[in-house]
């Protein structure tokens, strides 16, 4: 009789936890998550089910994927916004949702510090007591107008990344404006002509000896 009582009691169990499991649902939410201000899709979000282990990263547009149950609550941590959740509710039927979560971009205040260019209160009173004051507006103007000055800056000077990239994409847009006809004749461009005048000051348009 006890064998037979804890037959029956096994396979209740079973059987409810079967019909349990088959009356469990899932579903999938996608969605996006956006800056509430910008609109802009938030990278790299992580979106975690409350009070569960599982949980997906948004991509580089802010998209995401995850199988969740009716009734869950999805957290979502960004380093740059304050957290969000989103409650989904407990009576949803279809098999997938899409949702846009926006998140609020949070402001991080830093401690102020102060940058000074002596290490020291003694080095600061020892420069500040042989500061040369002798030279005047007038004459630092003069310094930086100074005709050797800018000459020897004309000839040093280059040009960095940044310059050199719009440069190059400005002769790009110039052949692409111009493309299948004959190029256009820059006679208004002070560039080409600062360009001209130095090819010339420097015999570029001399006659070789042969």
């Amino acid at each position: 009789m006890r064998s037979f009582l804890l037959i029956f009691f096994i396979l209740y169990r079973a059987v409810s936890f079967a019909q349990q499991n088959r009356e469990e649902k899932f579903i999938q939410i996608s969605g996006v998550v956006v800056d509430v201000d910008s609109l802009k899709p938030v990278p790299y979000v992580s979106v975690i089910i409350k009070g569960t282990k599982r949980g997906t990263i948004t991509d580089y547009y802010g998209f995401f994927t995850l199988v969740t149950s009716p009734g869950d609550e999805l957290q979502f941590f960004s380093l740059n916004h304050k957290q969000g959740t989103y409650k989904l509710d407990d009576t949803l039927k279809l098999v997938h949702y899409y949702i846009i979560h926006s998140l609020i971009k949070d402001t991080v205040e830093l401690p102020s510090v102060s940058v000074y260019p002596w290490p020291s209160k003694e080095d600061f009173k020892k420069a500040f007591l042989n500061l040369d004051l002798s030279e005047t507006d007038y004459d630092r103007a003069a310094k930086n107008l100074d005709r050797k000055e800018l000459s020897y800056n004309e000839r040093n000077y280059t040009t960095d990344a940044q310059m050199s990239y719009q440069y190059a994409l400005q002769q790009q847009l110039t052949k692409m404006y111009s493309l299948g006809q004959y190029p256009t004749i820059s006679l208004l461009n002070p560039i080409a002509w600062a360009q001209f005048i130095d090819a010339w000051r420097k015999g570029k348009f001399k006659n070789k000896k042969k």
